[in-house]
């Protein structure tokens, strides 16, 4: 089976569940091949569409809350966006790669290459298999206007939710956001900070802005450390915003025990090293943090989904969340120190985790696309 995952770079959550089924299939023999589908315009079209979304994101995030807010009173089943007029303009460049370059499935971690997929299809082009893989616990503005085979919903009790907004209820298939396999298990802590050269006789407070870096992260940064007298170590992973890993070294380079992190590929062993997790509700983050059964603090949202995905998870007592950064910082400690709260985060992340959703991806695949070969 030759699989086709088309995402596009407006955050890495989207990329980062794509690479997760890429990673599955290709354990299971298959050949996957992820691409950027704004690539087969052209860079420069790759880098705009992903680069107003980040700015738009991390400059303005009232704007882009509006915008979100705005989405979702104008997305309907029952017609057709400015989203998927816009993402059709892609049509003719994705027709041409499908004949020059044969594919079973096409995986999409993200809308526009449904919305694509979808003028495609209203307009007799051929495509094969077409699965869309939701990235928040939410089901996000003009999806129901998008045509897929199978979407793959990020838990059952959002089904409803989905159903509500005009997605048939066969279509959904509630497998969970697949992540890559280092994330689907709990690893062993004093391992974890051995590799990672941190001390193992001291607690570790991990703080996550995403890899667009969002959010007031020095402001967070300096008040935990007013709040931590015993060495305790603290990590920032800070994604892709280089401007934020310069202003967190030259605010912290006489700091002891404060570790400033750009964009890494050991984030599951920093995960597991953590005692705390300090993440925006994102929801790859989010759920990889949840699948390693780590305590959840979670700090400021992008208005929009990112707000749903907390709701979903606060509600659930998956994750604690407060508005103000002193109140955010005081649960982290008491999740560290209170045993018994921290057991019944615990069990309520192992009632609520899917870590086996890219396996289940990769079967829906492999079954679907055997069947229309018969």
């Amino acid at each position: 089976m030759k699989v086709l995952i088309l995402s596009s770079s407006t955050g890495g959550g989207h990329n980062a569940a794509g690479m997760a089924v890429q990673e599955k299939l290709i354990q299971n023999g298959h050949e996957a091949v992820m691409l950027d589908m704004f690539l087969l315009s052209s860079a420069r079209t790759a880098n705009f569409v992903g680069q107003c979304y980040v700015r738009t994101a991390r400059s303005m995030p009232r704007l882009f809350g509006f915008l979100y807010r705005f989405a979702g009173l104008i997305s309907s089943s029952r017609r057709k966006s400015p989203v998927y007029y816009a993402n059709g303009l892609m049509a003719k460049k994705l027709r041409t790669y499908l004949d020059e370059n044969h594919y079973d499935a096409i995986v999409m971690p993200h809308l526009f290459p449904a919305e694509t997929i979808t003028y495609m299809k209203r307009h007799k082009m051929e495509v094969p298999l077409t699965v869309a893989v939701a990235t928040d616990y939410t089901c996000i503005p003009f999806w129901a206007e998008t045509e897929c085979d199978y979407y793959i919903a990020p838990h059952a009790e959002l089904l409803e939710e989905y159903i509500k907004k005009g997605i048939p209820k066969e279509k959904l298939m509630p497998f969970g956001i697949p992540v890559k396999d280092a994330f689907c298990q709990k690893q062993d802590k004093a391992l974890a900070k051995r590799k990672l050269h941190l001390p193992e006789d001291k607690a570790m407070y991990l703080i996550m802005s995403g890899s667009m870096g969002f959010g007031k992260i020095h402001i967070f940064a300096y008040e935990l450390t007013t709040h931590l007298k015993n060495g305790e170590q603290i990590v920032i992973i800070c994604g892709n915003n280089k401007k934020l890993k310069r202003t967190l070294k030259r605010q912290f380079y006489r700091k002891p025990g404060i570790h400033i992190i750009g964009y890494t590929q050991h984030v599951a062993d920093f995960m597991a090293a953590c005692d705390v997790i300090y993440t925006k509700p994102g929801g790859l983050t989010s759920t990889e943090a949840l699948n390693m059964n780590i305590p959840i603090v979670h700090t400021s949202p992008i208005p929009g989904c990112e707000t749903k995905n907390r709701e979903f998870f606060v509600s659930r007592g998956i994750s604690i969340a407060a508005e103000r950064i002193s109140t955010q910082i005081k649960q982290g400690k008491m999740l560290a120190e209170n045993t018994d709260v921290r057991n019944g985060m615990y069990s309520a992340q192992k009632a609520n985790a899917l870590p086996d959703a890219a396996s289940r991806i990769c079967k829906l695949l492999e079954e679907k696309t055997a069947a229309m070969q018969l």
